[in-house]
Order: structure tokens, then sequence, then C-alpha cells
């Protein structure tokens, strides 16, 4: 489909209005004593980020993948989906949501907005893993769906144990509209950088 490369732009421009508000965040937070951890990792993210895009566009185009109506339209649902999902988290951590884990001392953990399942600790990783999963099988390039699939489970296991560590200083949870930086942000006051300490890494 012609509109493919279209939308693989559409979300690497996503990325970018990720990064400038992450910039922002980040500002903001070490301005008030926070704290960055897990810098180790967060070149591997950004790699691995874009390396999803280009191996959308190369597998298509170098494999001759179709467009399977059946299996393109309702991954293009779940891609639109996990972006609502990650923006959402975005709008409910505010200011403490960042794409790397940065925690600001005596801020309160977040318990709103897609924090409030417990069923559901790190929301903004599981868009990125759906989204990561579902944009390369918009137009059947499934390698580079199972490459990504594997490498950000091994790259969150790392993530998540880093926020988890970080976030483990935040204050409890004292309203459930209170913001902060968690899950992808280390901003909410419970972990993406997308979780709440630093989420998604953009590209």
């Amino acid at each position: 489909m012609h509109w493919y490369p279209a939308l693989i732009v559409l979300i690497a421009a996503e990325r970018l209005a990720e990064l400038v508000v992450s910039r922002r965040n980040a500002r903001w937070s070490l301005a008030r004593g926070g704290t960055i951890a897990g810098r180790g990792h967060y070149p591997w993210m950004v790699a691995l980020h874009t390396g999803l895009l280009a191996g959308c566009l190369a597998e298509v185009y170098l494999a001759g993948r179709p467009f399977v109506p059946a299996l393109g339209w309702p991954m293009l649902v779940l891609v639109a989906a996990s972006q609502a999902l990650r923006w959402w988290c975005v709008a409910t951590l505010g200011r403490q949501w960042n794409t790397e884990v940065i925690v600001v001392p005596g801020l309160p953990r977040v318990t709103g907005g897609p924090y409030r399942f417990s069923w559901l600790p790190h929301p903004n990783y599981v868009a990125v893993a759906v989204e990561g999963a579902a944009l390369p099988l918009v137009h059947g390039a499934w390698i580079t769906a199972l490459v990504f699939t594997v490498c950000n489970a091994a790259l969150m296991a790392v993530r998540i144990r880093c926020e988890d560590a970080a976030l483990s200083a935040l204050a409890p949870a004292s309203d459930p509209d209170s913001a902060g930086s968690q899950d992808g942000g280390a901003g909410r006051a419970r972990p993406r950088g997308t979780g709440q300490a630093g989420g998604r890494a953009p590209v």
C-alpha cells in the first residue's frame, strides 16, 4: 500500500513530539532536584525504536511483503489504540513523564488515568509492546515484528527493574489525580520514557 511509508513518517513525527515533551519535562524535573537513573540502557532503547521504523520499510520493500487486509486493518487499529494509550499516560503524568528515568524527590506516586488499574502496572510499556508488534504487521513485516518484540522484552526487563528501584524512593500516592513521573517517565509517582519513571524512548 502506498500509504504505508506515510504511516511510518507519522509515527516518526510522533516520536519527535515525544522527544520535545520529554526534554521540556526533563528540564523541569532536574531544576527541582530530579536525578536520572539507568543511563546505560537508554541508547539501546533509542536504537531499537529507530530500527523498528527502518525495519518496517526495509522488510516491506526488500522482501515484498504484501498488504493483507484481514491482518493489516486490525493491526492498524492496534497501532491507533497504542498511540491513544501512550498519550493518555503522557497526559496523566504531566511534567513527570519522560523518556528517561528521572525521579523528583518528594513527589507522590501517580494513581490516576491508566495508572489506576492495578492489573496494568506499566501501561506505557504495554503501548510500546503493542505498537512495536502491530506496526510492522500492518504490512506483513513479521520478521521486524518478531525481532522488535524479543529485543523489547529484554530491554523492558532491565528498564522496569530500573524504574521500580528509582520509584521506590517516591512518596506514597496521596491523591488519585496527583501527578508524578513514572512508567516511561519515572515521573509518575509509580513507574514508561515512557513507563512512569521514564517511558519509551522516542527516536
